[in-house]
């Protein structure tokens, strides 16, 4: 999918909009994604800061879309797990960034290239506009590569 249309697709899905989460930037090539989160009355927790349901839905999918993006559709990815590890209040607007590289793309395909499942975990940083880290999230994503895609064994 055009990555344009997607990101103005998902601004639409119900869960980001109504919780306040818009993405930014989508990258042709779906290798950078930025996502920010905007206090809202609706957002907040009991002390006014963001809820952290918030912070972390507005990680949730991303890592796996774009690894899914880039390896195709000979691939099975999924999530697997994720944690949040939450170290200061949350205030105003927040972002996190999620970025591919060849590096990471080709450790990707090294691992699963015999058709093993491969588990691997992504970490990011959730920052306020002062840059200051408000949340890191891991998130375990599942890869094995499709039966049907295998190369035979010469």
């Amino acid at each position: 999918m055009n990555a344009s249309l997607f990101r103005h697709g998902i601004n639409l899905w119900p869960p980001f909009l109504f919780a306040g989460i818009h993405v930014t930037e989508v990258s042709p090539d779906y290798r950078r994604v930025r996502v920010e989160l905007r206090m809202r009355p609706w957002n907040r927790n009991y002390v006014g800061t963001h809820f952290g349901g918030s912070l972390f839905a507005m990680t949730d999918p991303f890592w796996m879309l774009t690894v899914m993006q880039n390896l195709g559709r000979d691939y099975y990815v999924w999530d697997r797990a994720g944690e949040i590890e939450f170290l200061k209040p949350g205030r105003g607007t927040v972002s996190a960034e999620f970025r591919l590289d060849d590096v990471l793309l080709d450790q990707l395909r090294a691992a699963t290239a015999s058709g093993e499942k491969y588990l691997h975990w992504f970490s990011n940083d959730i920052v306020d506009a002062q840059g200051e880290v408000v949340a890191r999230v891991r998130k375990q994503v599942y890869l094995r590569l499709k039966p049907d895609a295998r190369q035979p064994a010469a």
